[in-house]
């Protein structure tokens, strides 16, 4: 699957953006804002807020490797592919929730932390962090 990659996220044309519940600075690496698109995973993460009916907080999108490096990153994340994102678990969120509909909506990889959830669209697996 190959993405669009921007070193800024504010360098992404509106036409290359067509996602109406996120925006380019909540997918971009927090360290430079940088951005890796990868369409099948935003369609996923669409339909993911479209299923729960509430607003998502990205706590991590994209993130270039130096990044993934400083915050200890696993060295094949899929971070570094635009594949994932980490939701924050707020305003009555629960972990059985978030998970059930990231699985209906086709995310492959969860993993479970205390305050958010990993989700993806690499190798099927799940982990508790």
């Amino acid at each position: 699957m190959m993405g669009r990659y921007y070193d800024h996220y504010s360098e992404i044309p509106a036409v290359h953006w067509p996602w109406r519940y996120f925006r380019p600075v909540e997918i971009a690496c927090k360290g430079d804002g940088a951005i890796l698109v990868q369409d099948e995973a935003m369609h996923r993460l669409e339909e993911l807020r479209e299923r729960l009916a509430r607003p998502l907080i990205i706590n991590s999108g994209y993130r270039s490797p130096w990044y993934n490096r400083k915050v200890g990153g696993a060295d094949r994340s899929q971070h570094l592919v635009g594949k994932a994102f980490d939701i924050a678990l707020r305003d009555g969120l629960s972990h059985d929730e978030l998970i059930g509909a990231a699985r209906a909506v086709g995310f492959t990889g969860i993993g479970r932390y205390r305050t958010f959830v990993h989700v993806d669209v690499g190798p099927e697996r799940e982990w508790e962090g």
